[in-house]
């Protein structure tokens, strides 16, 4: 008929879902095919219709976690919100779920939105199945660190390695085994408990404890205690191993040493995946202790200058990535000025502040005006 493919779609919803029967037979299919032309309005009223009755809530959010799966995120969304919605007031492990895939969706470039989505998840946490919460934790306390959130990185860090501990003591009792069914997180279950000590030594870099870091880095990459076999196993393993040995030589770097700039270089040239985060620290440091990193920058000024983005997101996450790029920006426009390489600190400073503009980060407004003024004084002083 010449019409675009699901034209009649509505009007099939109205004479026969909303003027008819609430038939799962129809419903069912129907919403994955709106899902697929990413008909999201036509998806949101069957859904609206059928949920007046609760019965249907456990088939819905069986469809969103279908759709979820099949990378059909905002389809997924409008049925966790409406499911959600609708079963605001149980307590029920579903409607944590639906939360946590909310919280995880609404996951953007957006710092503002990124720490709205946090606090609206938080409260659920603890209603997720004893599994679920420890990549939910995990969730929490990566975008708490892109936020720069210490104390809330803190706080769930320290939540996702107990409970993690407590599961791996309750997953070696024959028992336990025995009599429930398993269900096993994202991740090897050790990863958690070495991933908790991870973040918690970052939080003491970031705090200036430097001792506490290094006992946290000496924590997570001892592993044996580890009972877990396996290749994904064996690979996070030589990760923590890897990361420790670098972030041994951060600590010291951050805490003050300069003799370990040029080992600490050798590292970064060897792993270009780490090199924009190892860059930030050590400006960072050379900010802090007047220290001189001029052949460093040099070296690797080809990765100054271009986007990193793509070049970690194998390792981090887009937010935490968009972060580090605008702090690592500041920090060498301070490095700059602090030199008297007025042209060059100014130019990377506005790119600081479009940066944190870009991640609606407040800092942009201050740097904004501090820009404006400093390139003010230079053209009167020119």
């Amino acid at each position: 008929m010449g019409q675009e493919e699901g034209y009649f779609y509505e009007l099939y919803i109205n004479d026969y879902i909303i003027g008819g029967s609430s038939d799962w037979r129809r419903i069912g299919p129907l919403l994955l095919r709106c899902a697929e032309l990413n008909k999201l309005d036509s998806i949101e009223r069957m859904a609206r219709h059928i949920m007046d009755n609760l019965m249907y809530a456990p088939l819905l959010f069986d469809s969103a976690e279908e759709l979820f799966i099949a990378g059909k995120k905002d389809a997924a969304a409008t049925i966790y919100e409406i499911v959600a919605e609708a079963e605001r007031y149980q307590h029920s492990e579903r409607l944590a779920l639906c939360h946590f895939r909310l919280f995880t969706i609404s996951l953007s470039d957006d710092q503002n939105r990124n720490l709205w989505a946090a606090n609206r998840f938080e409260p659920f946490v603890e209603r997720l199945h004893e599994v679920d919460q420890l990549d939910a934790l995990k969730e929490l306390s990566n975008t708490y660190r892109s936020l720069q959130r210490w104390d809330k990185v803190e706080e769930y860090a320290a939540k996702m390695g107990h409970k993690a501990r407590i599961q791996y003591d309750l997953k070696g009792r024959d028992e336990r085994r025995a009599s429930e069914p398993v269900k096993l997180p994202g991740r090897p279950l050790f990863f958690y408990i070495a991933y908790s000590n991870l973040l918690r030594g970052n939080v003491c870099d970031e705090l200036g404890d430097y001792e506490g870091a290094l006992g946290y880095i000496t924590s997570y990459a001892d592993f044996g205690w580890v009972r877990e076999q396996g290749d994904e196993v064996e690979r996070w393993k030589s990760l923590f191993m890897e990361w420790s040995e670098a972030n041994i030589i951060l600590t010291k770097l951050i805490s003050g040493d300069s003799t370990v700039i040029e080992p600490y270089s050798i590292y970064l040239d060897a792993h270009e995946e780490e090199r924009i985060t190892g860059l930030l620290y050590m400006l960072k440091a050379a900010n802090k202790y007047n220290f001189n990193i001029n052949a460093t920058l040099q070296q690797f000024k080809h990765d100054l200058e271009k986007s990193v983005i793509d070049l970690v997101q194998v390792r981090y996450s887009r937010k935490l990535v968009l972060d580090r790029q605008a702090n690592l920006l500041l920090e060498l426009a301070k490095y700059l000025l602090d030199r008297g390489e007025y042209h060059s600190g100014l130019e990377f400073l506005t790119k600081s502040v479009q940066q944190y503009q870009l991640i609606n980060d407040e800092k942009h407004k201050i740097l904004g005006t501090f820009t404006n003024i400093l390139k003010q004084s230079r053209s009167n002083t020119g």
